[in-house]
């Protein structure tokens, strides 16, 4: 039998908050977008980087993935804060 574990929303939040791949991926392409416009793709496009170094780090076993729904979850959170990261970065970008 499958054993089905729930997941814990504060791990996910801090998975998401303290990702490197989105922070530095948000952060450097909210610098270089022109038009705040632009800043939700860009916190797509990190969330995506990020999830996919959670997945790596999965596969090699650097962390445990064994809950069952954290996914999607975590990519929302992820686009979440790679938002506020591209905005961060729009912000400071130089003019």
């Amino acid at each position: 039998m499958i054993a089905i574990n729930s997941f814990d929303p504060l791990t996910l939040v801090l998975i998401a908050a303290l990702n490197p791949a989105t922070i530095v991926v948000a952060f450097l392409m909210g610098r270089r977008a022109d038009q705040w416009q632009k800043l939700p793709v860009v916190a797509f496009a990190a969330s995506i980087v990020g999830f996919i170094l959670y997945w790596l780090s999965g596969q090699v076993g650097l962390v445990k993935v064994h809950a069952l729904g954290g996914e999607a979850a975590l990519f929302t959170l992820q686009f979440a804060f790679g938002l506020v990261w591209a905005l961060v970065g729009y912000v400071l970008r130089p003019r």
